[in-house]
């Protein structure tokens, strides 16, 4: 665990990666362009009628891209933190409770029945993405609800409906052959239609999302061991769950209604980061955030440059690198209940 004299180096670290992350984001791409020349380009300002082809590239391009991989990352990252806290298990994360899938049917579906032109810059895809979301949400806790279970239920409806959701999503993309490219896409996460107005959507809903999250960031400590002893210390699980759940879906749905479905953050962050600090969410909280950020941009990066001119998608990066320590997790809990 972090002492007090060792978290600021830490996070000052971290922060200093970010940076570094995004300024070399920043300079790779098609047309590679001077570190120097870009710190000077943003100190100079924005402006629209610029000639300058590296001044545009910068920020109408690469800086809105970036950013909105920053903040999708650590909304993806501490949204994961929650749910492996109310679920007290290292394995659950947005992908894997089937809320990310829910966004990619919303939109499998919206296409298969006609109701989008199929373009992805488009606002009709994004909203059909954030209503798959938050209706897959909401069917997991009614049937919790229902079947009064617990987290371990919890987490495995949420399981169920992601290999549902996954298995009907394929089925559309068979039966709706023309809109193939576009579903595909959406499955496996990209930041490629970024923009400053999604970018800013998605930092207010992020910001918005974030604070009952901080203001129940004790009680997420203490939901860490079983519910009677949560309740004794004065915790109404069932009411602090749901709202943590309702706010973590929020964010977590507007993530992949503006840039698709991206999985194993949301897994990979926090459990680094708790090796790191520690299980306590206020010194948890901090680092998931930066982490979150500083893993989305060097994916992205990754996903620009690796097969250049062409474009990899974000989420197969993250799925490269999420798949063996999702493994790893499944060894070592099966260790711990043999």
């Amino acid at each position: 665990m972090l002492g007090k004299k060792t978290l600021p180096i830490i996070t000052t670290a971290l922060l200093l990666l970010l940076i570094l992350a995004i300024l070399v984001s920043l300079a790779v791409g098609a047309s590679s362009i001077k570190i120097g020349k870009i710190i000077s380009i943003i100190a100079n300002g924005y402006d629209k009628n610029t000639s300058d082809a590296q001044s545009r590239i910068i920020w109408q391009l690469r800086l809105p891209r970036i950013l909105t991989s920053a903040i999708a990352g650590s909304i993806l990252a501490i949204s994961g933190m929650v749910y492996q806290a109310l679920f007290r298990n290292p394995m659950a994360d947005p992908y894997v409770l089937g809320i990310s899938s829910g966004g990619a049917f919303g939109v499998a579906i919206a296409l298969f029945l006609g109701l989008i032109g199929g373009a992805t810059g488009t606002w009709q895809v994004p909203l059909a993405a954030f209503i798959g979301s938050i209706g897959s949400a909401i069917l997991i806790l009614l049937l919790s609800n229902r079947t009064k279970g617990g987290t371990t239920t919890l987490l495995l409806f949420g399981v169920a409906l992601n290999f549902l959701l996954t298995a009907l999503m394929t089925l559309f993309m068979f039966l709706n052959r023309s809109q193939l490219q576009t579903i595909f896409q959406w499955t496996l996460g990209s930041f490629s239609t970024a923009s400053w107005s999604k970018l800013k959507i998605l930092t207010v809903v992020g910001v918005v999302g974030m604070v009952p999250i901080l203001l129940f960031i004790r009680e997420l400590d203490i939901m860490l061991t079983d519910e009677q002893s949560a309740y004794s210390m004065g915790v109404d699980v069932y009411k602090v769950r749901l709202i943590l759940l309702l706010f973590s879906t929020l964010i977590t749905a507007t993530t992949v209604a503006f840039c698709g479905v991206i999985g194993f953050i949301g897994l990979m962050v926090p459990h680094i980061m708790r090796l790191i600090s520690g299980p306590r969410h206020k010194t948890l909280f901090l680092l998931t955030l930066i982490g979150g950020a500083l893993i989305s941009v060097c994916s992205d990066t990754v996903a620009r440059i690796a097969v250049a001119p062409s474009e990899l998608p974000v989420g197969i990066i993250t799925a490269i690198a999420g798949s063996p320590l999702f493994f790893i997790l499944v060894l070592r809990h099966k260790r711990r209940t043999l």
